[in-house]
């Protein structure tokens, strides 16, 4: 039985493809700018069943009561994912053949890494509170980018290519990464 669809906030931008992020602060959808309302209320719909299983576990996390992160925390994961993220990303990149630009470890509340399309990587300091095989499924992730730039089928071969247990990893991030998320103070 589908699900009732709550409301929402679109954000448009020049992006090709339409996605949902369930926030805190409620549902959002970015999607192409040539979107029409109507289709982005009949994806929205037929997704109904995925936005109400992530609401309930981004509500159970938040009733977690997860103690915040304070500042200097922050800054203490930040300076650790400085020191420890890069000699993975060079170790990777090196069995993967690819290269990259600048490293930057950020505090961020929804990505847990990003590559651009000069090659630049950014990691989120939050992944110092993950185990290390997931912390490297990011960054394989990241580094595969280098040849694919998207998430087709190719990518995702790419991935489990280089680290052939990727799911299981990618499957810790989705089930305890809300919560990790969540330990930033608002």
């Amino acid at each position: 039985m589908k699900q009732a669809v709550p409301e929402y906030r679109i954000i448009r931008s020049d992006r090709k493809s339409v996605a949902l992020q369930v926030r805190p602060e409620g549902l959002i959808v970015r999607a192409p700018k040539r979107m029409s309302d109507r289709q982005i209320k009949a994806f929205v719909e037929s997704r109904s069943d995925w936005i109400a299983a992530h609401t309930a576990k981004m509500q159970a996390a938040q009733q977690a009561a997860v103690q915040p992160l304070t500042d200097a925390e922050i800054r203490a994961l930040a300076a650790q994912a400085r020191r420890e993220i890069p000699p993975r990303v060079a170790y990777y990149a090196s069995r993967l053949g690819v290269t990259y630009g600048r490293i930057t470890i950020r505090c961020q509340r929804s990505r847990w890494g990003s590559c651009s399309a000069k090659g630049n990587l950014n990691f989120n300091c939050l992944l110092m509170l993950t185990p290390p095989e997931v912390r490297d499924s990011v960054i394989v992730h990241e580094l595969c980018h280098r040849r694919e730039m998207n998430h087709s089928a190719a990518f995702y071969r790419l991935v489990c290519q280089l680290m052939p247990d990727y799911p299981a990893r990618n499957r810790w991030l989705k089930e305890n990464g809300t919560a990790l998320m969540l330990r930033l103070s608002r």
